[in-house]
């Protein structure tokens, strides 16, 4: 219902664009947030846009870096992601929510599978 894509390795200062394609029930769900979790350490919210793309919310520790957005005629939403860091190595998940105050904890009703972001130095 959601496929994410776009990870692989990259070296330090590099950029990556990641995909999210929904599809079926996860399609009308609304709000997307990518939400990313390296290796021993808690989930994170990266980044969410709403169902118009009308609205953004971006991390802390990613804002300035990253730009979401989204094509409803595709069923797509991207995360551009530049100026990469070694702290950003983590594997990436899409999720979708229709609550907006939801977007950055949670809960989720629809997750894709992940895709791992390696970042090199």
């Amino acid at each position: 219902q959601l496929q994410a894509s776009g990870g692989g390795v990259v070296q330090t200062g590099g950029s990556l664009r990641l995909s999210c394609a929904a599809s079926g029930r996860a399609d009308s769900s609304g709000n997307m947030a990518w939400l990313r979790q390296a290796p021993g350490k808690e989930r994170e919210f990266v980044a969410a846009v709403n169902w118009s793309g009308g609205v953004i919310y971006y991390g802390d520790s990613v804002k300035g870096r990253v730009t979401i957005s989204r094509d409803n005629a595709k069923n797509t939403v991207t995360l551009q992601m530049n100026s990469l860091k070694a702290e950003d190595t983590a594997v990436y998940y899409c999720a979708t929510t229709p609550i907006w105050d939801n977007v950055s904890r949670g809960p989720y009703d629809y997750w894709g599978q992940g895709t791992l972001v390696t970042v090199s130095s």
